[in-house]
This record gives C-alpha cells, sequence and structure tokens, in this order.
C-alpha cells in the first residue's frame, strides 16, 4: 500500500493524503494505537466504510471445538480466537440529517497522519453532503501508555460555507457485524455475536456496557465519559441497550463556529471478578483520565514516547524509506507489548484478527530480544506470563508421557490451540525460545530477583521437558527425535539442530541457574543429581554434520533427501504448503523458514566464521521464504558472511512487510516478528551485535545504501550507543560504569563520555549464493510508484 502515490516518505510520520477505499483493510492495520492491553484498529471514526472493525483487548478470546478428520490421542480439544470486543471508537455525524459517509457526497480532502513521537494519530478531511453543505472535520486518536485501560478521541466538526445543523452520535457498540473470516462453520458459529449483555447504563454523558463471553466466561466491560464544547443552546442525551450506548449532542454551527466532543474510553476484562467489581474498575479508571483531561494524556503520551526513543531510536542516513520503516516497526513493537503485563504479545500485536489472535515462540525469538534492550520491564511481564501457564504446560508435557512442561506453539490463555500435530505437538523447540529469553533478560539486566522467582522455574521446567525427551545412544552422544523446528516444511524429524543447540543452552542455563539459587531450586525439588543430568545431556548433544559436504545438516540425514524441483515449481505455486502434499515437502531438501540459518545467529559461538559461510551458502538456494520470519534471519547471516548486498535486499523485505503488504495479508494486522525483525537486521545484521553470556560483540559493516547507522542498547544499568559509518565505529557510554565490549573479537573497555572510535576493517569478497527460481528476494521498493496499492511481490503468509 505504501506505494501508492498518496503515502509519502518521511523520517518520524506515516501520512495518508488521499483516501482509496481499496486500501483501507491495510491502512487500518498500520494505522492501529495499542498499549499491550488496548488495541484499536484505525477504522474511520464513523464506523463505515470498512475492512476490518475491530477492538481488542490483550487476552480475551473465545473457544470453539477444533476440526479433526480423525481423533488422536493428544489432539487439543478447543480452539481460541480473539474477539472484538466493545468498539468505542465510533463517534456518528448528521450533517443537516444526512450521515458523514465518504461514499456520498463529495471528499474534497481526506489526509491521516501516525505521529511516531506524540503516538497520536489524527485525521482531517473537508465533505460536502449530497444536499451541498461542506463541513470540516478533524479529530485525534490515542491510546495511553500511561493510563493502560483508556483510549481517547478528540473529535471536532466545523461548517465551512453556511449555518449547518449537525449531531453527533457517540457511540459504544458491541456484538458488530464482521466480514466472514473463519472456514470452520464450528468456529464461526462461536464466534458470531459472542458477548452476552450483562448491564448497560447511560447517564448524562457518561455511557457503559459490560457484557460476557459465552463459553470462555470472561466479563468485558467498557465506559465513555465526554467533554463537550460548542455553541450555545447544544443540547445532549443518552440512551442504552443490550449491545448499544449513545450521547447524542446537537448543535447549529454558523462558518467559523466548532463543536468538539472529546471521548474518553475506558476498557477492562476478568475472568473472576463480580459484574459490581469490572463495572467500578472501568468507572475509576474513566474517573482519572477525565480528571487530567484530555491535554494531560496529550502531555503524557509524549512524554513517554521521548523517553522511549532516546533509548530505542535507530538512525539510518542515506536510506529515507528504511528509516521511516524502522520507526515504524519500533513503535508498532512497543505498541504490541508495552502494557501488555502479564499477557501474552500476539503475533499480530493488538492490530488485528490474523492467527486468530494467538502467540506463537516468535514472541520470545523476535520481539523480546528488542523490547529487552529497549523495554526490559515488558519483557520481565511477558515472561511472568509464561510462568503463569506453567500449570497447563505441565499438563501438556504429562499428557505425552513427558517431564516438566511442554508450552504451546500457538495460544492466547495458555493451553494449546493447535489442530496441525506436527508443530503442536512436535514443536518443542518453543521450550528453548523462552528459556533463551530468560537468560538474555537477566544477562542484560541483571535482575537477580526476576530469575529468582521467575527464571528459574522457567528454566528447570523446561530443561526437564529436554532431559526426559531425548535419549543417550549406545555411543553416550543424547539425541532429540521426532521433532518440528523453526522450518515447517521439515516436520518430526530427528537432531534438529537448532532444536539441539537451544536445548543444550537450555540445559546448561538451567544447572547454572539452581546453583546460584539452591533455596528456589529446593523449592521445585531439583537435586545436584537432576542438575548434573542435565549437564550431561547438554555435553554429550549431537548436532549432525556431513563432513563430505563440510556443512552442518538442519536435521539428521536433511543432506541426504532429493532437492526440490525449483526450476518446475510455477511462481503462483507458493507458498508450496497450499500446492503440494506436506508428504511431498516433508521428504524433500525445501526450506520454508530460516531453520540452521538461525541457529547460527541464536547460537553463534557454536560456529566458527568458515562454518557460517559454507552453511548460508548451502542452504540459501533451498529457502523459499514461505514465511514472514525468515528475511530478518537471512539478513543476518548474509552481512556476517559477507553478502551485504543480499543483506540488505532482505533486510527490505522485512522492513516493508507491512508498508507494503508484500504478503496481501496486512488487512489481517501487521506481522510483530518481522517489524521487530527489521531491527534485527539493522543492529545485528549491519551492527553486528552478539550478546552471549558476559560477551557483548560488535563486527559492524554497512551496505553500500547506508553512510550512517546508529543505535542505542540498554544493559546493565548503561547506555551503550553504537554509531556506525563505511570505515569506523565509535563506541560511547552515555551512563554508568566502563563497560567492556569486543570489537571484531578483540576486548576493549569504554568508559563514560570518553567516546571510543575503531576502524571497520576490510572484508573480503565472496559471491552471492543464489536463491531458488522466483524467491528473490524483494528489493522492488517504492522506485517505481503506482497507483494500484500492490506491492511488488507476493510472499506467502507466515
Amino acid at each position: 500500500m505504501i506505494t501508492h502515490t498518496s503515502y509519502g516518505v518521511e523520517p518520524w510520520t506515516l501520512r495518508e493524503s488521499e483516501l482509496h477505499l481499496r486500501l483501507l483493510p491495510q491502512s487500518e492495520s498500520v494505522f492501529a494505537l495499542a498499549n499491550g492491553h488496548v488495541g484499536w484498529r484505525g477504522n474511520l471514526d464513523e464506523g463505515e466504510p470498512h475492512g476490518l472493525p475491530g477492538s481488542y483487548l490483550n487476552g480475551v478470546h473465545e473457544v470453539h471445538p477444533l476440526p479433526y478428520a480423525e481423533a488422536g490421542y493428544g489432539y487439543p480439544e478447543s480452539g481460541q480466537t480473539v474477539i472484538n470486543v466493545t468498539n468505542g471508537k465510533l463517534i456518528r455525524l448528521l450533517v443537516d440529517d444526512e450521515p458523514f459517509d465518504l461514499r456520498y457526497g463529495q471528499l474534497r480532502n481526506h489526509e491521516r497522519v501516525l505521529d511516531l513521537r506524540s503516538g497520536l494519530l489524527t485525521r482531517t478531511c473537508e465533505w460536502t453532503s449530497p444536499a451541498g453543505s461542506t463541513v470540516r472535520v478533524r479529530s485525534t486518536r490515542l491510546v495511553s501508555f500511561t493510563q493502560r485501560a483508556i483510549a481517547a478521541v478528540a473529535y471536532e466538526v466545523e461548517p465551512l460555507d453556511s449555518r449547518t445543523r449537525v449531531v453527533v452520535q457517540s457511540e459504544l457498540v458491541a456484538n458488530e457485524q464482521l466480514p466472514g473470516r473463519s472456514g470452520d462453520p464450528r468456529a464461526a458459529v462461536a464466534l458470531e455475536s459472542p458477548l452476552d449483555s450483562e448491564e448497560h447504563f447511560a447517564s448524562g454523558r457518561r455511557l457503559r456496557l459490560v457484557h460476557r463471553t459465552r463459553r470462555s466466561a470472561l466479563r468485558v466491560a467498557a465506559a465513555a465519559d465526554h467533554a463537550v464544547q460548542g455553541p450555545d443552546r447544544t443540547t445532549m442525551s443518552s440512551e442504552s441497550s443490550d449491545d448499544l450506548a449513545r450521547l447524542t449532542v446537537t448543535s447549529v454551527l454558523e462558518p467559523g463556529q466548532r463543536l468538539r466532543v472529546e471521548k474518553f474510553v475506558a476498557h477492562g476484562w476478568s475472568g473472576n471478578r463480580s459484574l459490581p467489581a469490572v463495572s467500578d474498575q472501568v468507572d475509576a479508571a474513566l474517573a482519572a483520565a477525565r480528571h487530567g483531561g484530555w491535554q494531560q494524556l496529550v502531555d503524557e503520551q509524549r512524554a513517554y514516547l521521548d523517553d522511549f526513543w532516546a533509548r530505542a531510536d535507530v538512525e539510518v542516513d542515506g536510506d529515507e524509506e528504511i528509516q521511516q520503516a524502522v520507526r515504524f516497526a519500533l513503535f508498532h513493537v512497543l505498541q504490541a507489548g508495552a502494557r501488555a503485563e502479564r499477557r501474552a504479545i500476539p503475533a499480530k500485536g493488538l492490530t488485528g484478527s490474523g492467527y486468530d489472535g494467538h502467540a506463537f515462540w516468535d514472541t520470545e525469538t523476535f520481539v523480546l530480544p528488542l523490547l529487552t534492550y529497549t523495554s526490559p520491564d515488558a519483557v520481565a511481564e511477558a515472561l511472568r506470563w509464561r510462568q503463569s501457564t506453567l500449570s497447563a504446560a505441565r499438563e501438556r508435557a504429562a499428557q505425552l508421557g513427558l517431564r516438566g512442561a511442554a508450552f504451546p506453539w500457538r495460544t492466547i490463555a495458555g493451553s494449546e490451540g493447535s489442530a496441525y500435530w506436527p508443530a503442536g505437538t512436535a514443536a518443542f523447540h518453543v521450550n528453548a525460545d523462552i528459556a533463551d529469553a530468560v537468560v538474555r533478560y537477566t544477562a542484560t539486566t541483571g535482575d537477580t530477583g526476576f530469575e529468582r522467582d521467575t527464571g528459574v522455574e522457567l528454566l528447570t521446567e523446561t530443561a526437564r521437558l529436554w532431559r526426559s525427551l531425548g535419549h543417550h545412544d549406545h555411543q553416550g552422544r543424547f539425541h532429540i527425535d521426532g521433532v518440528t523446528g523453526p522450518d515447517e516444511y521439515s516436520a518430526v524429524a530427528n537432531d534438529n539442530t537448532y532444536t539441539n543447540l537451544m536445548a543444550r543452552a537450555n540445559l546448561i542455563a538451567a544447572a547454572d541457574a539452581v546453583e546460584r539459587h539452591p533455596r528456589r531450586a529446593a523449592e521445585l525439588g531439583v537435586d545436584e543429581e537432576e542438575s548434573a543430568a542435565w549437564r550431561d545431556a547438554a555435553e554429550a548433544m549431537h548436532i549432525p554434520y556431513n563432513a563430505e559436504l563440510g556443512v552442518h545438516e538442519q536435521s539428521a540425514g536433511f543432506t541426504r533427501y532429493q532437492r526440490w524441483d525449483f526450476a518446475a515449481t510455477r511462481p503462483d505455486q507458493y507458498p508450496l504448503m497450499l500446492h503440494f502434499p506436506y508428504f511431498d515437502i516433508y521428504r524433500k531438501q525445501v526450506v520454508k523458514q530460516a531453520d540452521l540459518v538461525l541457529a547460527m545467529y541464536k547460537c553463534s559461538p557454536y560456529f566458527d566464521h568458515e562454518h557460517k559461510v559454507r552453511n548460508f551458502a548451502y542452504y540459501e538456494p533451498l529457502t523459499v521464504r514461505d514465511s514472514s520470519l525468515s528475511a530478518c534471519c537471512q539478513a543476518v547471516i548474509a552481512a556476517e558472511a559477507g553478502h551485504p548486498g543480499l543483506a540488505y535486499d532482505y533486510l527490505v523485505e522485512a522492513a516493508l512487510m507491512d508498508l507494503e503488504d508484500l504478503e496481501h495479508n496486512t488487512r489481517d494486522g501487521l506481522h510483530i516478528a518481522s517489524l521487530a525483525g527489521t531491527w534485527m537486521a539493522l543492529v545485528a545484521g549491519f551492527g553486528g551485535l552478539r550478546h552471549h553470556g558476559d560477551t557483548l560483540a560488535f563486527a559492524p559493516r554497512l551496505p553500500e545504501r547506508f553512510s550512517r547507522l546508529a543505535f542505542s542498547l540498554e544493559l546493565l544499568g548503561r547506555r551503550l550507543r553504537v554509531e556506525i559509518r563505511p570505515d569506523e565505529v565509535t563506541y560511547t557510554l552515555a551512563s554508568g560504569e566502563p563497560l567492556e565490549i569486543h570489537h571484531y573479537r578483540e576486548p576493549f573497555t569504554v568508559d563514560a563520555d570518553k567516546p571510543s572510535s575503531l576502524p571497520i576493517p576490510a572484508q573480503r569478497s565472496r559471491p552471492a549464493p543464489d536463491q531458488p527460481v522466483h524467491r528473490r528476494p524483494n528489493s522492488g521498493r517504492r522506485d517505481g510508484r503506482d497507483e494500484s496499492g500492490e506491492g511488488a511481490a507476493a510472499l506467502s503468509r507466515g
């Protein structure tokens, strides 16, 4: 969509200068506002036309039966799907009895601007009604980072050419009609009007609706209050029914006069609290917001984001599009997790209902690393949410005949929600991904209280899973068989290298943690014999390797498989999973998304440089990127392996995944992991960041397009700024004690206020490996703007 001429490239804003109705579904996602708890899609204030109405509360879902052709032991019985909760965004307008509807009359101009520094979405338009009355409408919308339950809208209408009667209807609406989106009729029935009314209220300027979901039994409340400014004789009335509460404001305006309505909306939910308690909860949140007023919300939002950008901004000189894209990415990742507070961070954040609102392993692998160095409190809360779901994970492990905890591949509430058993049952690597996030957070923050209270338990239960899942062979080697790694085109394989290396790190980290916290270990029933068994398994972990080819195998025997016939595969046959049987895909050398390549990034110390180069060259021609999670990983290793041009192309693909709607499904919500991957490609790819244990290392190198790259990291009470130019890099410690850094493997110490500038060594030039036919990374970008609203490439959903 950003290729359309109505979208510009600006460093701190996303601006839409014209409204094109066919782009509405995508624009609703990119203009979404959220704080991790509340999410509002970027729907027009008046509600229609729309692509997908969307108001979300993190964790609020409905359950439905999962479909199976044949029953099987251990299959999850119920799925979980995010639901559209009570819509508080709606503000309808009548102009001399004509509904303000952009499909009728004449739209003279229309602009929307998402300001990444203020966190405000503003809209300005001029419209002439079919009867000939012209008005200017301005609205400003925010979802508060500082007042977690609150979202708000300031709405103004002004006549431009004649005396005009206007009616503003500010509404709360539940059970909105949604476009059909489920292929399973049982799920569709379960999700149709999922909210049962428990209370409706309207008095003066205040509105409230309380509902309860039918199957998941969650109580959901929304309340609104208003400040109204208008001419004398402006009148107001309110009303409510089961699914609607409305404040109606009526006024007669002369040209130059304005009617302004400030709408404050509070959201809340609970699976345990009573109806009066939930009602009081939203009323109290609303009272706090009204006490400070609109301007205080705006000022607090700017102050919060000023603080965020001071520690998180990534500066790119020489590429305006990537500069805009990385700030867009950082903003939306923050929105996904900032105030989630012991809830999951879904794959789409709170921008849409794609993937049914589920969280996957990519939260810990892609999203939490970014937040660890920029907003660590959000990481601690996300991992405490994982801890809160341990009961379900232990039950799942026991059902599978295993010890410890088996965390779900996809979930909202903590139980497994996937009917696809090769992932829902066999993708155990999510356990190690969670452990990896625990270790990184603790190493980066030094939060020993978190490690004691949360980290040790997560590390212990995940280590127990690996020890019971794997086995020693007659030669003493430890194997983990029958698992699905990150590459879902190679399911139920033996000794997946990514899984084994991540499990190895998990086992060692767990043994180290229980030694540091013996009292906590005793509470969890860990003794010396058990922790020694973890170390034994880690030391003996088998990592498959093909000595003849000189490359590591993605899984045992993978390099023996027949290669996929890429030359015979047409461009319209991607993604492969929609055009070929899994049986055929599973037994061929074809990679959906970076797997062994991801292992070389996440477990970098295990691989020497030459093996990274050879491995990358081997797997690159096999990787079709039928997943949005792949490009950023390939960017990181391409940069390290000496292919900066290829790394740049992959960066572009990750960065513009949603801004160019490359997979043609941005309408369902943003790809939060790919957005986080933009940061990863820049900071770990071209910045060369590697952080393992106590070692913080950089090996920076810029692509030709960049003249400068700068970023900051927060760690151990320090703020480190890294500024990279083509020939040198400057490390500056803005605050804190001296810090040891490795620059191209050479250690040195940087002191506060004493920048250290070091040269970037020349890099050996290597020929870039080929990609599968028709699967070159998208680098078309916005060089040739079009009017179609279509991106330059079409990748699969993943």
